[in-house]
């Protein structure tokens, strides 16, 4: 599974975030261990509290595992991935706390430790945890039979759009799948010998170069989004420059939003605005039917969840009925089968539990399958208006030129013309 990890502050942000339930299917608060509290919440405001004590301002150590996105991983995976990562990074013992996320059909799960041990009053240093990480992630895949990224074999191999936050946000503003834009600009790029054709090229893709605020080559879409062309085609700022030398000559942001506005027609600005429309519309009834299934899934393990409670109590009980008390008591002890009783209510006790883990797994095995279907459903919306709206950014390149192409055919005609006036032709 792919780890990844933070030193970092700000408990009490990191701890809203694990108990979002707005942008995730489910939130489930697996563990709270080693903190007097319980919660996630007081269990940051003692971690934040014990580090005042110290000069340790990154007091806690973040870490996501996120298994393969068509794997449905049990509960006692991501425990034994959490003791070895433990275990590598110096961690064992501390106070931690363990949440469960499930969004979009995926569950991964967030583990986050206190650096300070109490004892010394003293950050547990932590050298080279992101290649010690690797090594685990490695590990955990070559040990579940998982299909290992290419990028795990070989850094060179990484995929080449990847994208950060930031940029995934601008994308999804502009109505662009992110990874789809990113590979379109390194694709004018590489076609590109220099600013004017790199210009052409993405223009013939519904984007437009232009100059940023720190005298630097950005790509804007048609609606006005900023990115940085040397991110977005992961090369160095020095090297766009060696290429395409200062962007002196081109538009800033402000006169590109301006020649867009000009040259864009209303009636292509409308067919943007029908078709995110009518997507939104095809949408509706899968977010419907998305939110109706959440429900019903949170209502189902509800339901599991207090039927076991009730089971768990009723069996407790009738192994505790099993202790014979007083003098009867004082017999069994004698004669051993006090002792012989107590292990066999530990070794139900032990099943009871095992058996409760199987329901639950199979009850989330059940819903994570019906909800990566409907995922596909919803994916496959997606990418079509991502498509759409790709095809009609080219549509908007493609009659920005037409005059100009028209302007050379008239220009040719002409020169023909005169051609054959002269006797030339």
């Amino acid at each position: 599974m792919i780890l990844e990890a933070s030193k970092r502050s700000g408990g009490m942000a990191l701890g809203r975030h694990l108990l979002n339930d707005q942008d995730n299917d489910h939130v489930s608060v697996h563990e709270v261990r080693g903190f007097v509290s319980d919660n996630v919440l007081d269990a940051m405001k003692e971690a934040q509290a014990v580090s005042m004590g110290t000069r340790c301002k990154q007091y806690l150590f973040s870490l996501s595992l996120n298994p393969p996105g068509h794997e449905n991983v049990r509960v006692e995976v991501f425990e034994n991935a959490i003791e070895k990562i433990e275990e590598r990074l110096g961690l064992t013992g501390q106070p931690r706390m363990i949440v469960f996320h499930e969004k979009e059909g995926r569950r991964h799960a967030h583990c986050v430790w206190s650096r300070i041990d109490a004892d010394s009053m003293t950050a547990i240093d932590m050298p080279f945890f992101k290649t010690k990480l690797r090594d685990v992630s490695k590990a955990l895949y070559l040990e579940n039979g998982w299909t290992m990224p290419r990028g795990f074999m070989d850094s060179k191999l990484r995929d080449p759009r990847n994208f950060t936050l930031e940029e995934w946000q601008q994308a999804k503003r502009a109505g662009l799948n992110a990874k789809d834009l990113k590979q379109a600009v390194q694709e004018c790029w590489a076609v590109s010998d220099g600013v004017q054709t790199l210009d052409r090229a993405l223009e013939e893709k519904g984007l437009f170069l232009a100059r940023g605020d720190a005298r630097a080559h950005v790509v804007m879409t048609h609606e006005g989004e900023v990115f940085a062309l040397s991110r977005m085609i992961g090369k160095r700022a020095k090297d766009v420059l060696a290429k395409l030398g200062e962007p002196d000559g081109l538009r800033s942001v402000e006169e590109t939003r301006a020649h867009i506005a000009v040259t864009l027609t209303p009636r292509l600005q409308a067919h943007i605005k029908e078709a995110k429309r009518i997507a939104a519309n095809q949408m509706k009834p899968l977010a419907e039917q998305r939110d109706a299934m959440k429900a019903a899934h949170k209502l189902e393990r509800q339901r599991l969840d207090d039927g076991q409670a009730v089971r768990h109590k009723a069996e407790t009980r009738a192994r505790a009925e099993r202790i014979r008390h007083g003098w009867k008591g004082l017999w069994d002890r004698v004669t051993g089968e006090h002792a012989a009783i107590a292990s066999q209510n530990e070794m139900e006790a032990f099943f009871c539990l095992e058996r409760d883990r199987a329901q639950k797994q199979a009850l989330l095995e059940a819903q994570l399958k019906e909800r990566q279907e409907l995922q596909r459903k919803i994916m496959a919306a997606r990418e079509r208006h991502a498509m759409q709206v790709m095809a009609l950014y080219k549509d908007v390149a493609r009659f920005r030129n037409a005059p100009s192409r028209e302007t050379r055919q008239s220009s040719r005609e002409r020169g023909q013309g005169l051609d054959r006036g002269l006797g030339l032709g």
